[in-house]
C-alpha cells in the first residue's frame, strides 16, 4: 500500500499538496517536520507536513519527496490548528500564514548546481562550442550554479547545454538546498593537554624564557585556571596578557595552547541580583483579586487602568504566579519602542526567563528565540515580544497579557495574513486554555463593548500609583492667538511660558506632533504649485536635515528646489509642519538646551530606539520632539509639561475610527505627564477648542467618548454592531482597476444589497504607480460570518477567471481598520 504527506508549501495556495513516501519514511515522518519537495518544473521548496496518510490524490500523480530536513517537529499541532484557524477567518492562505510563522531561515528555496561527473569519459570532439566551454569551464572550478553558467557562455539559455551534457553522461545537475542559520560561535583557548603535570609546566617555562610575550600569555591562562573553572575566550585572554593575536597563534602552532569553539546565544542577558516583587497598593491589590477571581469563570479580562496607575505589576504578579505553576508566558507589546524599558523591568524581577521576539532581531537571532520555546527551555518562559511572537510554538501557555490593546500597531496589513495579534491572542489563548488579559488606559470601543456585554470580564483601576494626581489639561486656541499675534511659529505664548517654567525647574517636556518630516507642502506663492511624488497621489515632504524632499509613500526623493518647477518663480514657501520643524523652531528659540527627536527617521537602527529613551531617561535631553511612537507606555519620572502641537490634524481624519484614535492618542500623551508626585500639566493647542473630543480628553471621561462614539457606530453601521470586510483592488492600469471594481462591486450587491458600499478610491489613490480601489462589505450581527466569507471567495474566483482582469491584484483584509 503506498504511502503519501500533505505537505503546506510557503507559496499563496489554496490546497495542500500531497507527495508519495516510502514506508519507512512514512513510520518516521511527523506532522511539522519539513521536507523538501519538488514544485512546478525545476523548483525545490521547504514545506510543513500537515498530515501522513494512503490516499492517492485523485487530479495529479504525487511526486515523491526530495529529503527530510528534521528529526523531530519543528511545528507543533496547536500551531497547524491555529494556522487552519487563521487562513479560515483572514481569508489568506495557509502558505501564507506559513511564511509570516517561521523564521525565514527554516524555509530554504532550491540552488541548481552543475557539477562533472567523476570518471566520466568525454569525447571532446563530439561536443559543441558551449558544451565544451562548460566542460573547461567545470574543470577549474567543481560545481558552478545557473547564474554563473549564464556569465561563462555569455547568454540566457543554458538550460539546452545543460541537458544535452547531462544526456551525455558528463555533467550531473543536483538541487542542493542551503541551510541558513548559523549557530554563533565563539573562539576559546586552553593549555594543551601534556602541561597538566607541573614538571611539564616548569620546562615549557623555561623553553619560553626568550620570548617574554608569550610566556606572559601562559602565565595569564594559568593563573586564570587556577581561579576559575569557566572557559576563556580568545579575545579575553589577548587583553589580559596584552598579547597580540599572532603570538597567541604562534602558541598554538607550537602545540602549547588549544583553539576550540562553543556555540553561545545571541540573546545574551547582563546578571545581576534580581529585585523583589514590588508591594502592590490597596487598588492594585483589589484589581489584581478580581482578576483572578474573574479567571476562574471567564478565560479573557479586560483591565481598564488609567495611565500610571501600575498596570505593569499587576501583570508581574500574575506572571510570577502562571511561571510558578510550570506555564509558558506571552506578553505582546504594540511596538519595538515599548520592549528596551518594560524587559529591563522584566529581567530585574525574573532575570534570564524573559525572552525577546520582535522584528529588529536577525534572522539569526530569531530562530534561536524560536528553537528555545519550541524545546520549552527555562530560558523562554516569558516571552516578550510584538505581534509576530503569536506565531512562536508554545508547549504550556498559561497566560497571554496584550498590553496597551487599543494600538492599532497590532493590526498586520502587509502582506497577508493581515490579522490582529490582539483578536488572534484570543483565539491562541482558548485553543492552549490559557488565560486572556488586555490591558489599557483607553480600550478599543469593541473591547470595552463585549466587556460590557459578558463576553469579557472587566476590573477597573482609577487611581495613579501613589496617589499621583492626574495632569492638568488646557485647551489653547490657536486661532484665537494668531488673531492676537501671540504665535512664535507654531508655539503659542501659553505653550512657550510653561517649556520655559518647566526647564528653569530641571525638569522635561514632552512636544507631540504626529508627522515626520520638517514640512508637508512645498507651495510656490506665484503660481500656488507644489511638487509631487511622480509615484504616487501625494506632495511631497520637505527634509531639512538631507536638504531633501521625499515621498513617505514610495521613499521617492528628490534636492529641495530653489525655484518652483511650474513657473521658475524664487518665491517659495512651506506649509504645515512635521517633528523635524518643531525640532528647529526649539532650537532657535532655547539655544542653550538640549533637544531631541524620536520618530521614524531617527530610529532606524536596531537600537535607535534605545538609545533615544535611555539619553532622555538619563535627562542628557531637556526637550524630546515625537510622533506616536511617545504615547506607548513610556515611563519617564521627569516630565512635568506635554504639549500636543496640533489637534486638529488626528481629529479631522477620514476614518470612521479618527476620533476615538485620537481620544486615545491624546490621553496617551498626558499619561506620559507628572508620574511622580509633583502635578503634571498638558497643553492641548487647536483650532476647534470646543471639539467634543478635545473637551472629552480635558475632563478624562472615557466613557462619555464610548457612549457617543458608540451611538455614531450604531446609527452608521459600523464595529462592534457589524463586521467589515474591505476589498481593495490595485494595478497599473486605471480603466482595468475601475472595471474591475465595477464588477466585483455589483457581484457582492447582488448577494449582500445595500452592505455594500463602493466601490471608492482612498484619499491616496495612486502609490507606486498602481491605482487602488476599495469596496467595504458590512456583515451584520445576526448574519453567519462563514458563509459570508464563502459567498465572497466564489464571487472572487470568478472574478479571477475573467481574462482581462488576471493583472489586478485583490486584497482581502477582514477587520481592516
Amino acid at each position: 500500500m503506498p504511502h503519501f504527506i500533505n505537505v503546506i508549501l510557503p507559496l499563496p495556495l489554496e490546497n495542500h499538496f500531497t507527495y508519495s513516501i516510502s514506508e519507512p519514511e512514512a513510520a518516521f515522518l511527523k506532522p511539522g517536520m519539513r521536507v523538501a519537495v519538488p514544485f512546478g518544473k525545476s523548483k525545490v521548496y521547504t514545506g510543513i507536513v500537515s498530515g501522513v496518510h494512503q490516499n492517492a490524490p485523485d487530479v495529479y500523480e504525487a511526486k515523491p519527496i526530495e529529503q527530510i530536513l528534521d528529526k523531530t517537529p519543528v511545528v507543533t499541532t496547536q500551531q497547524l490548528k491555529f494556522w487552519q484557524w487563521l487562513a479560515s477567518y483572514y481569508m489568506c492562505t495557509e502558505g501564507e500564514v506559513l511564511r509570516a510563522a517561521i523564521p525565514s531561515a527554516f524555509l530554504l528555496e532550491s540552488e541548481t548546481i552543475v557539477q562533472l561527473l567523476k570518471d566520466a569519459e568525454v569525447d571532446e570532439m563530439a561536443l559543441s562550442d558551449d558544451e565544451f566551454l562548460l566542460f573547461e569551464a567545470l574543470q577549474r572550478q567543481s560545481a558552478m550554479k545557473i547564474a554563473e553558467i549564464i556569465q561563462v557562455l555569455d547568454k540566457k539559455t543554458v538550460l539546452p547545454v545543460i541537458n544535452s551534457l547531462v544526456e551525455k553522461k558528463v555533467v550531473v545537475v543536483n538541487q542542493e538546498i542551503y541551510e541558513q542559520y548559523k549557530p554563533k560561535l565563539e573562539r576559546y583557548i586552553k593549555l594543551h593537554q601534556r602541561y597538566s603535570e607541573e614538571a611539564a609546566m616548569h620546562e615549557l617555562l623555561d623553553d619560553l624564557n626568550r620570548a617574554p610575550k608569550q610566556r606572559q600569555v601562559i602565565f595569564t591562562l594559568f593563573s586564570h585556571t587556577a581561579r576559575s573553572s569557566d572557559p576563556l575566550k580568545a579575545k579575553e585572554l589577548a587583553k589580559k596578557s596584552g598579547a597580540s593575536s599572532g603570538t597567541i597563534k604562534s602558541l598554538i602552532d607550537k602545540g602549547v595552547l588549544e583553539e576550540y569553539h562553543l556555540q553561545i546565544d545571541r540573546n545574551q542577558f547582563e546578571e545581576g541580583d534580581l529585585d523583589e516583587l514590588v508591594q502592590l497598593n490597596e487598588f492594585q491589590q483589589k484589581a489584581l483579586e478580581e482578576i483572578e477571581d474573574s479567571f476562574k469563570t471567564e478565560d479573557v479580562c479586560l483591565l481598564h487602568g488609567i495611565t500610571s496607575s501600575g498596570k505593569t505589576e499587576i501583570y508581574v504578579e500574575l506572571i510570577e504566579k502562571a511561571i510558578s505553576e510550570g506555564k509558558q508566558v506571552l506578553y505582546l507589546l504594540p511596538e519595538i519602542a515599548l520592549t528596551a524599558q518594560l524587559i529591563a523591568r522584566l529581567q530585574n524581577y525574573f532575570g534570564e526567563k524573559v525572552i525577546v521576539y520582535h522584528s529588529k532581531y536577525s534572522v539569526n537571532e530569531r530562530v534561536e528565540v524560536y528553537q528555545q520555546v519550541l524545546q520549552n527551555s527555562e530560558k523562554a518562559r516569558i516571552v516578550v515580544g510584538v505581534r509576530s511572537s503569536i506565531f512562536l510554538p508554545f508547549h504550556d501557555l498559561g497566560l497571554i497579557v496584550v498590553d496597551e490593546e487599543h494600538e492599532s500597531t497590532f493590526k498586520q496589513y502587509d502582506p497577508a495574513p493581515r490579522y490582529n495579534a490582539r483578536d488572534a491572542a484570543v483565539v491562541l489563548g482558548l485553543m492552549h486554555k490559557a488565560k486572556v488579559l488586555l490591558g489599557s488606559a483607553t480600550p478599543a470601543l469593541e473591547s470595552y463593548f463585549n466587556a460590557e456585554h459578558s463576553k469579557y470580564s472587566l476590573v477597573n483601576l482609577n487611581r495613579r500609583f501613589g496617589n499621583v494626581l492626574l495632569p492638568e489639561i488646557e485647551i489653547v486656541d490657536i486661532k484665537d492667538k494668531h488673531r492676537k499675534k501671540r504665535m512664535t511659529g507654531h508655539f503659542s505664548d501659553r505653550l512657550l511660558e510653561e517649556i520655559r517654567e518647566t526647564l528653569s525647574n530641571k525638569e522635561q517636556v514632552i512636544l507631540f506632533q504626529n508627522r515626520r518630516g520638517f514640512s508637508p507642502i512645498l507651495e510656490c506663492n506665484t503660481c500656488g504649485h507644489s511638487p509631487q511624488c511622480p509615484n504616487c497621489d501625494v506632495s511631497l515632504t520637505y527634509h531639512s536635515h538631507n536638504n531633501q524632499l521625499r515621498c513617505h509613500y514610495c521613499g521617492y526623493h528628490i534636492a529641495m528646489q530653489n525655484k518652483c518647477m511650474a513657473c521658475g518663480s524664487v518665491e517659495l514657501s512651506t506649509k504645515g509642519f512635521g517633528t523635524e520643524k518643531v525640532e528647529t523652531e526649539l532650537k532657535a528659540l532655547f539655544p542653550g538646551n538640549k533637544i531631541g527627536r524620536m520618530d521614524l527617521d531617527t530610529t532606524r537602527g536596531k537600537h535607535g530606539y534605545e538609545k533615544i529613551i535611555n539619553a532622555f531617561e538619563q535627562g542628557e535631553i531637556d526637550i524630546l520632539v515625537g510622533t506616536q511612537m511617545l504615547t506607548k507606555g513610556l515611563d519617564f519620572r521627569n516630565v512635568r509639561l506635554v504639549g500636543i502641537m496640533n489637534a486638529d490634524t488626528l481629529l479631522n481624519f477620514p476614518d470612521f475610527r479618527a476620533h476615538e484614535r485620537s481620544f486615545q492618542l491624546m490621553l496617551q500623551v498626558a499619561g506620559r505627564a507628572g508620574r511622580t508626585e509633583k502635578r503634571g500639566k498638558v497643553l492641548i493647542q487647536t483650532y476647534n477648542p470646543h471639539h467634543q473630543i478635545v473637551q472629552q480628553v480635558s475632563t478624562n471621561s472615557y466613557e462619555e467618548m464610548y457612549k457617543e462614539q458608540l451611538e455614531e457606530r450604531r446609527q452608521y453601521k459600523y464595529p462592534p454592531f457589524y463586521r467589515l470586510v474591505r476589498i481593495t483592488l490595485k494595478g497599473r492600469d486605471y480603466s482595468r482597476v475601475n472595471e474591475g471594481a465595477e464588477w466585483l462591486a455589483t457581484s457582492l450587491k447582488n448577494s449582500f444589497a445595500e452592505n455594500v458600499l463602493g466601490p471608492e478610491f482612498p484619499p491616496v489613490a495612486r502609490i507606486r504607480n498602481e491605482y487602488y480601489k476599495n469596496i467595504l462589505l458590512k456583515i451584520p450581527q445576526q448574519q453567519s460570518l462563514s458563509k459570508t466569507k464563502k459567498v465572497v471567495s466564489k464571487i472572487l474566483q470568478s472574478f479571477k477567471a475573467i481574462a482581462p482582469y488576471r493583472s489586478v491584484k485583490v486584497v482581502v483584509n477582514v477587520d481592516p481598520y
